[in-house]
């Protein structure tokens, strides 16, 4: 490498080159059989400098995420709002703001290669506790019962470990590491206490003049699995299929109107009730859904608030919007 080029490369600081160096030796030899001398050797440190950033082989992997959960237990320790959900969920997702691939998501990967399952295992249960005892007080501290609110904290320690790995194996890098955690938090908002609400949970009920076609469509080609079907005398059938995370969008005309325009440029105008069902990829979802009898009314387009949306219409009449959520820029 020549002087100009390597004054153009910014320098790597101490702890990065530790932490470099510290997977390279994982993958080499193993990280039983990795000790620190061998890292800062490898960096070309004392090792007395590496106990300045890590305090052990371990938080060379784990030091950036228990940064952010140090800010995250402050966050929620310190929020006093009416509602813990919100809190709860702005709090995960801020986990990722800014998270840039790291030895942690190189080990998630390489962790048989790095001989570190077991020890990812047992770090990633400890991380886990972490955010679990951190949620379940602050939902103990908005009135929930202790069972729920421990059984809530488990869910939310479960989410955000499942959303890194997940993160990591699809290419950290791809994609934000927000996209994960929010997909993990819609799943673990499903754990949530109801805490002075009435209603535990919103149900859509349509009828379908072709029921079996219905069925077919949302069940397997949507894929909103089947969760309770029943049959009455007289031919009555009703089958109950799971929409994940549910919500109640309300809005005036003069929304309605601007979400038409954008999208579907004011050419297929809202129902008065219209579905919205969040997917991993709109344009996948699109072509399957026509491939199976929907029939498209808007093709798929990114819109202001940073999501790829759709709109088709499906069997029982219903109007559909499909919706990609694309996560911060």
């Amino acid at each position: 490498m020549t002087a100009d080029a390597r004054a153009g490369r910014p320098r790597a600081s101490s702890r990065e080159t530790l932490a470099e160096a510290a997977c390279e030796l994982f993958l080499e030899q193993g990280f039983d059989a990795t000790s620190i001398a061998d890292i800062a050797t490898r960096a070309g440190v004392s090792r007395s400098s590496f106990f300045n950033y890590f305090g052990s082989k371990s938080d060379v992997l784990w030091s950036g995420l228990d940064e952010r959960l140090v800010a995250l237990e402050s966050r929620l320790a310190a929020d006093e709002t009416p509602d813990a959900a919100p809190a709860i969920r702005a709090a995960v997702l801020a986990l990722g703001d800014g998270f840039a691939p790291d030895s942690l998501a190189l080990a998630l990967v390489n962790a048989r290669a790095m001989g570190l399952v077991d020890e990812l295992e047992r770090e990633a249960s400890f991380r886990r506790s972490r955010i679990g005892n951190a949620v379940a007080e602050r939902l103990g501290r908005g009135g929930a019962e202790r069972l729920r609110a421990d059984v809530a904290g488990a869910a939310w320690g479960g989410a955000v470990l499942g959303a890194l790995d997940a993160w990591a194996r699809d290419g950290a890098g791809r994609t934000s590491l927000v996209r994960f955690l929010s997909r993990g938090a819609d799943a673990a908002a499903l754990a949530l206490p109801q805490v002075g609400g009435a209603v535990r949970q919103l149900r859509v009920v349509v009828q379908a003049s072709d029921f079996d076609e219905a069925l077919a469509f949302y069940r397997d080609e949507v894929g909103m699995p089947q969760r309770e079907a029943y049959e009455a005398e007289g031919g009555a059938r009703v089958a109950i299929l799971d929409a994940g995370r549910a919500t109640l969008e309300l809005a005036n005309s003069a929304q309605v109107r601007f979400i038409d325009r954008v999208e579907t440029d004011g050419d297929a105008p809202s129902d008065p009730i219209r579905i919205a069902l969040e997917v991993d990829d709109t344009a996948v979802a699109v072509e399957r859904l026509a491939a199976a009898g929907a029939v498209v009314e808007a093709s798929v387009r990114q819109t202001p608030w940073r999501s790829m949306n759709a709109r088709v219409r499906a069997p029982a009449d219903l109007q559909v919007t499909l919706f990609e959520e694309l996560g911060p820029e």
